[in-house]
């Protein structure tokens, strides 16, 4: 097995082909590896950085007018955009999804979706087989288990998929705190979808009276 090591191994916006699969009310039903809440939340400010960062970002569904449409918290952060409706249930066995991903041009493919076992780890796996550098959102995902979403975890990992949480991507995407025309929209969107980490930010500023200047923008 290669080890994910060294700078290189890093994530990086311009590199970096976001696929959000499957956000759905049907799978939301049977979440039972997260709470629900976190994971809408999760999936949202996932989407919001890679707006953020400029990371092109690929919407799909499997069969909508059952399954019910993405969440809008989702489909709100990019309102142009076609959401690419499947019947297969692997996202990389359909032709309309690859396509968009291919035409990009990036090699880093970063995977969120519901549920993990299935509609993240088929397509996951699949890439990274055909030499794809694949890394799964864990906390964006879900399961309709635990067993179920720890298990998919361990199988994509021993398939050479790396794992990562939406806050630590957001990190890795900005870097170097300097980049400002970066850092003060992510900023906002960790206030908006970091929880405690959001409110602790808010709660610093105001005790230290050192509110963000947008001057460096």
């Amino acid at each position: 097995m290669t080890f994910r090591n060294g700078l290189d191994s890093l994530l990086r916006p311009e590199d970096s082909v976001l696929v959000l699969i499957d956000h759905q009310p049907y799978q939301l039903a049977n979440l039972n590896s997260h709470d629900p809440h976190m994971v809408v939340n999760n999936s949202a400010g996932l989407a919001k950085a890679a707006k953020v960062f400029g990371v092109p970002t690929i919407l799909t569904s499997v069969v909508a007018d059952r399954g019910g449409h993405i969440f809008p918290q989702i489909t709100q952060v990019f309102p142009d955009q076609e959401v690419i409706d499947r019947t297969f249930i692997n996202t990389w066995e359909d032709p309309n999804v690859v396509d968009v991903v291919k035409a990009t041009g990036r090699k880093q493919l970063i995977i969120a979706g519901l549920w993990t076992e299935v509609c993240v780890a088929m397509p996951a796996i699949q890439a990274a087989g055909e030499g794809w550098d694949v890394t799964v959102v864990t906390d964006a995902s879900g399961a309709v288990s635990v067993e179920a979403h720890e298990i998919a975890i361990q199988r994509m990992i021993a398939a050479g998929v790396n794992m990562i949480t939406w806050m630590a991507l957001a990190a890795e995407w900005q870097r170097d705190w300097a980049r400002a025309e970066t850092a003060f929209a992510l900023n906002d969107v960790v206030i908006q979808h970091g929880a405690g980490s959001g409110i602790a930010f808010l709660w610093e500023q105001q005790l230290l009276n050192t509110p963000l200047s947008r001057a460096a923008d």
